[in-house]
């Protein structure tokens, strides 16, 4: 027996030194990729990030509104140990709050978690892509922050990409300049181009270049379908995870080339320049600015013949989109009643009003779907109505036409929870846009009616960060329903199946119009879709 030990023992040892001669693949927090080399820093929790990572060259000068380019390299080591420049944006939504080191119109850079103690153990990866309807967000959110489903086992991206003006803005002379003379989808070609880096570069941290799983918020679900339908994902993508929104009409659908140019157009006549030159002249403050003062801050997505060639719902129908299993849902109050009664009060007779103004001669259909014949019932109904057609309902498409074409397995959610209270930091506080907070006045600061959960506002639950918001006082449910929900998405993306030890079963879509989904909340169960007849109404009417 000792001498089978003292062999053991030499064996291991004989193992370990071949393994650190073998090239350093023992995780170190220093790695090399293709541009050079970096040094990353290690977390508490043993996970170890890598932060402001370039992935494409500066697009700034004249490739200001060009596709991104791959990154320079650079000599020695550069450390990666905080957050690159966010992109230009103004501040429009109340509840993002940044880590970055400021505002650049050099912002194309990516952050990396990896549990990965080998750089050779080929993780499941998730690269994560922020909402904020294409005109805000940054990557280094703390609600984005990677460590806790790094700790999962997966090593975990986040992407900045361009925005507004200078991420979607097309033109006819930018038309002619690129070489597939189309325009416009700067921000969703970045977005393309972290996912070629991630595929040449992720070994290195440990991940898997063949399991990559895509997902993203609002404007970065809506990423999501689009990278699913564009002919560019090829190989790139094994599986996906949309979080309220898809490109599918009437969530910022894409439009054709002419439309976009015209809005590029319409753009220069309003700033009183129709060179192009001169408006890459303009510095990125001025830029940012001028779209701002002009009211002119959002540029469509463009069916620019190169990173879509068609409308998404189109390639969905034929199913020529990515054929991966795909996890995706919305949230129970996605936008409050008052955004559709238009300064009304809550009342069945004003309510009867608004849909008779927004329907017509099929207002009475839409009555029996969404039907508020009190009060409450009004709140309820006209929540449902302004969430449907907000976003829920292009998410649902999205599912049904997946479900349909893709050949792959669809899993649908429903986000349920309410807002804790305040923490006593935050109670001089009104809620802003896209569930955030913003200074009140006193007569403002009123308790807010809650009538499910807001969009966005599982974000945090889903990537296990609600400790990193101190908006709110969280309670022991929270944290259980943040452990379970990241815990289903940390199987989804390792496995391409949510299902996992003794949670509940999440059922798979067999028909999207007769479905089960989760409803994740404080009794977190399957459950059996009651509202297919509200989303095959609003089908119609966007798809007349």
């Amino acid at each position: 027996m000792r001498k089978l030990l003292l062999l053991l023992v030499c064996l291991t040892g004989l193992h370990n030194v071949g393994y650190t001669q073998s090239g350093g693949t023992t995780m170190d927090g220093q790695v090399t990729i293709e541009a050079g080399e970096l040094a990353g820093a290690k977390e508490n929790s043993g996970i170890w990030s890598f932060k402001g990572v370039p992935f494409a060259k500066p697009p700034v000068g004249q490739l200001r509104w060009a596709p991104p380019q791959p990154a320079d390299h650079w000599e020695g080591v550069k450390k990666a140990n905080a957050f690159g420049p966010s992109p230009m944006q103004k501040a429009v939504f109340g509840d993002m709050r940044f880590r970055s080191s400021g505002m650049q119109e050099d912002c194309l850079y990516l952050n990396v978690w990896t549990p990965a103690r080998r750089k050779t153990e080929k993780l499941p990866v998730l690269v994560y892509f922020y909402g904020g309807g294409f005109i805000a967000g940054d990557g280094s959110e703390a609600r984005y922050d990677g460590e806790q489903m790094a700790k999962q086992g997966i090593v975990v991206l986040t992407v900045n990409y361009r925005l507004g003006i200078f991420g979607f803005f097309a033109h006819p002379e930018l038309s002619k300049e690129s070489t597939y003379h189309g325009s416009g989808n700067y921000g969703l070609l970045d977005q393309h181009a972290a996912l070629v880096w991630v595929k040449k570069n992720i070994a290195a941290f440990g991940g898997d270049p063949n399991k990559i799983t895509i997902a993203g918020e609002s404007a970065g679900s809506i990423a999501v379908s689009a990278l699913m339908a564009s002919p560019l994902s090829s190989g790139l993508i094994a599986g996906a995870i949309g979080e309220s929104g898809g490109m599918f009409n009437p969530t910022i659908p894409p439009v054709s080339l002419s439309d976009a140019e015209q809005a590029g157009l319409e753009f220069a006549r309003k700033a009183q320049t129709d060179d192009l030159a001169e408006l890459r002249d303009l510095t990125e403050t001025e830029l940012l600015d001028k779209a701002a003062n002009l009211k002119m801050l959002s540029f469509p997505p463009t069916i620019d013949g190169y990173f879509l060639k068609e409308a998404p719902a189109k390639v969905f129908e034929k199913g020529k989109q990515a054929r991966v299993p795909l996890l995706l849902g919305w949230n129970s109050a996605e936008i409050p009643y008052q955004s559709i009664m238009g300064g009304k009060k809550p009342g069945p007779d004003e309510y009867t009003e608004v849909i008779n103004s927004l329907y017509g001669a099929k207002a009475k259909e839409a009555l029996r779907l969404y039907q508020g014949l009190t009060t409450d019932q009004v709140k309820r109904a006209a929540t449902d109505l302004a969430s449907d057609r907000f976003i829920v309902y292009s998410t649902w498409k999205w599912a049904d036409l997946h479900s349909k074409t893709g050949k792959r397995n669809v899993y649908r959610y429903i986000f349920t929870p309410t807002k804790p209270p305040l923490s006593r930091a935050y109670r001089s506080q009104q809620p802003g846009l896209a569930g955030g907070m913003q200074p009140a006045s006193k007569e403002k600061q009123t308790e807010e009616e809650q009538l499910g959960a807001p969009h966005a506002f599982e974000i945090e639950y889903a990537l296990g960060n609600l400790a990193l918001n101190p908006v709110y006082e969280w309670r022991k449910e929270d944290y259980r329903i943040s452990h379970d929900m990241l815990r289903y998405f940390a199987s989804f993306i390792k496995t391409g199946n949510p299902n996992t030890g003794s949670l509940p079963q999440w059922p798979v879509i067999k028909d999207n119009r007769n479905a089960q989904y989760l409803e994740i909340g404080v009794q977190t169960k399957a459950v059996q879709d009651r509202h297919t007849g509200r989303y095959l109404f609003l089908d119609k009417e966007y798809n007349k």
